[in-house]
């Protein structure tokens, strides 16, 4: 009997992720490139990797009775994907111990233990984990952040961070048009249940394709740029940017920077990595864009021209991409929250010199930390008295108050941002 490709490139990832070694997205990304599987098997894969790393804690949780002492890499990633397998999919037990006792033999672990654990490892289905049983899927001290973020809303929070991220893409009408032409579906406001859920956030929308994303017309023509509501959010959180300068700092790839030069703003996007900027001078040549990009060290003063108009997207844990980056409960420790915050404050106060008299400062961070968001804006508020927060426009994703700003709502697919915007006087 010979092993199931998927299964077997399933667990290669999840080994390289559990490592240490890389993120789920690339990882997955260059080992399905390679083997070339077919839709089928690709889309398992797929489902078995992200699924594993979401519902990891509890997998572990599971396990950990059944085993005697420290389990090779190897077999621990075979076992949880296994059970990921048996107690969340509902795959047949019978079918999933000859499946992974087949994986076993090839190299990944005793054939033995991997039979004795997956027969008797307890079975959990999906609805009897239950909205509260989510949090399980968290380290508690994650799920306490959570709780602090979205109190009555963190139980649909939870639960809805387990399931699959859609893509979504901001799509000018020509692109739209050349989607649909080409097969490709914008969805509607409807889950495959019938539930109510939102499929689009003014010109992002969330949709399922008919071959990959750069094989589109739209996405050569540069007429589709994935990015998710609350990520554009931050870029709607500065207001009407025609005509204006705007100083994009720690721009990264450059994503946000495209969404302000097509919002009609002169944009200059600043980051330490120069490889960073190679990446995304490449987008803004296929979105038919311009933008000035500046490699610096945003942790000290810069001797750059301040701007009416600052957008600060901070490096953070990404607590808030759950969904999409599933391997960062796995690594995440409070101590790289605090120092990701101490991060965040040296470049806030960067900023402050970066924002001309009267101008506006935007804060944001992919996570929902107390400490990487409201806390982070309260102390530099202290630092800084000539700042003042003020109310933000129409976001048009769902948020709730956080301190001096507000947090997005991570449901349907929508990451979880801190986002703040602060005016300094004149």
């Amino acid at each position: 009997m010979h092993a199931n490709p998927a299964r077997d490139l399933s667990v290669r990832v999840l080994i390289s992720v559990m490592a240490g070694e890389s993120f789920a997205a690339p990882a997955l990304d260059d080992a399905l490139t390679k083997a070339v599987l077919a839709t089928r098997d690709a889309g398992l894969c797929t489902h078995l990797v992200y699924g594993t790393l979401r519902y990891a804690p509890l997998l572990e949780a599971a396990l950990e009775p059944l085993l005697r002492g420290e389990t090779p890499l190897k077999a621990r990633a075979l076992l949880m994907c296994g059970a990921f397998e048996k107690l969340i999919l509902g795959t047949p037990p019978h079918a999933v111990v000859n499946e992974y006792v087949t994986l076993a033999r090839t190299g990944f672990g005793p054939p033995a233990l991997v039979n004795a654990v997956l027969r008797r490892v307890e079975a959990l289905s999906v609805d009897e984990l239950g909205p509260q049983g989510a949090a399980a899927t968290l380290p508690a001290w994650l799920a306490d952040e959570y709780r602090a973020a979205y109190r009555q809303q963190t139980d649909e929070v939870l639960q809805d961070l387990l399931t699959p991220q859609p893509l979504w893409l901001r799509l000018t009408p020509a692109g739209e048009d050349s989607l649909q032409a080409e097969g490709s579906t914008l969805e509607t406001g409807h889950s495959e249940t019938g539930q109510q859920r939102r499929a689009s956030y003014g010109d992002v929308y969330r949709v399922q394709l008919s071959r990959p994303l750069r094989e589109t017309e739209a996405f050569e023509a540069g007429w589709a740029q994935p990015i998710n509501p609350a990520s554009m959010a931050c870029v709607l959180a500065l207001g009407d940017v025609q005509g204006q300068q705007v100083l994009d700092l720690a721009g990264g790839a450059g994503i946000k920077a495209a969404m302000l030069a097509a919002a009609g703003a002169s944009v200059s996007s600043v980051d330490r990595l120069a490889g960073k900027h190679r990446a995304a001078k490449n987008n803004m040549r296929r979105l038919g864009l311009q933008a000035e990009f500046v490699t610096a060290d945003l942790t000290g003063p810069l001797d750059l021209t301040p701007a009416d108009r600052v957008l600060l997207d901070a490096p953070c844990t990404g607590s808030g991409t759950l969904r999409s980056h599933p391997e960062i409960k796995l690594r995440l420790t409070p101590q790289a929250v605090l120092a990701a915050a101490a991060l965040q404050g040296r470049m806030l106060d960067t900023a402050a010199g970066l924002t001309a008299p009267g101008g506006m400062l935007v804060y944001s961070v992919c996570s929902v930390t107390q400490a990487e968001g409201p806390l982070a804006a309260q102390s530099f508020l202290e630092r800084h008295p000539e700042f003042s927060p003020e109310a933000l426009p129409d976001l048009l994703v769902d948020t709730v108050v956080s301190g001096p700003g507000v947090l997005t709502v991570p449901l349907d697919g929508v990451d979880g941002f801190f986002i703040v915007r602060l005016r300094k006087q004149g």
